[in-house]
């Protein structure tokens, strides 16, 4: 099972609790381990299966977007982004710890995941190693994940377009979910023609991530989600639920999905577990 062993694999990598300094070590494996769907390590594997990786090279890529994905969490729930308490149902890091703490821990998190990177092996020879440090890089940074929470923040109160929205969610959501499979790629035999069916597959599967977040928290409970339900509608935040409505963003959703799985489709390759956890994202919900 993937979630296990990246779960086993994050707890080999992460520094011990009772390392100095302990707090910070603390915080940040209460932080990244004991909860979350993985789905980015879901997805890092999957797409690596599908070109043949060494699972330990997968696992060291999936590790590391999942390192990124676990800062950002915790930078996103700190008071001066969303002012969240609550994250895979229990206090956020910035609640339990301290906001300081909380800095620090989103800090630590992101340096290791690119010391994973650049330390373990995670690529049949170095070159592709590299290129996968600058595509993570790129995908976490400003013209990435960063860049569309920026966007994301100064968007508060104001009425997007619904192409506005796409290309924020783009870089929030769906950089870091390309990168995902991307990197699963690398790790194994990426030839050209089997990278751009896959890209093409990621920016699809990026958006429905996002889409279906969305519907979520309109319609789930906080105990179901394990987060503050309907935060985005309290903060005026655009969405797609809040911009075309519940029906029509799932009709969104479905759109989305079927191109995901055309976009695999188009592939040479067995793309069956990428298939089942397309559908996963849409199911886990509605």
């Amino acid at each position: 099972m993937i979630q296990r062993r990246t779960e086993i694999a994050l707890e080999r990598w992460l520094p011990p609790a009772a390392t100095a300094p302990a707090r910070l070590h603390e915080a940040m494996r209460y932080s990244v381990l004991g909860g979350g769907k993985r789905m980015r390590p879901l997805l890092c594997h999957a797409a690596g299966e599908v070109l043949g990786a060494d699972p330990q090279y997968a696992d060291v890529a999936a590790c590391a977007v999942e390192l990124i994905h676990a800062y950002s969490l915790v930078h996103d729930d700190m008071p001066c982004m969303d002012n969240d308490v609550l994250r895979r149902g229990r206090p956020t890091c910035h609640v339990e710890f301290g906001e300081a703490t909380a800095l620090l821990v989103g800090d630590a998190l992101q340096t290791l995941a690119f010391q994973l990177l650049a330390e373990q092996p995670a690529a049949p020879d170095a070159r592709r190693q590299l290129a996968m440090v600058t595509l993570l890089a790129t995908a976490a940074g400003s013209r990435g994940m960063a860049g569309g929470q920026a966007i994301d923040l100064a968007a508060v109160g104001m009425a997007l377009s619904v192409e506005e929205l796409e290309f924020m969610h783009i870089h929030k959501t769906g950089a870091l979910i390309r990168a995902a499979v991307l990197l699963g790629a690398h790790a194994g035999a990426a030839d050209a023609d089997a990278l751009q069916s896959l890209g093409h597959y990621a920016s699809r599967a990026g958006l429905l991530f996002q889409v279906v977040d969305d519907i979520l928290d309109a319609e789930g409970s906080t105990v179901t989600l394990g987060k503050t339900a309907g935060k985005d509608a309290a903060q005026d935040k655009p969405t797609y639920v809040s911009m075309l409505g519940l029906a029509r963003a799932k009709e969104l959703a479905a759109r989305l999905r079927g191109e995901a799985h055309g976009a695999l489709d188009a592939c040479a390759h067995d793309t069956s577990r990428l298939h089942d956890l397309t559908d996963y994202i849409v199911d886990r919900s509605f």
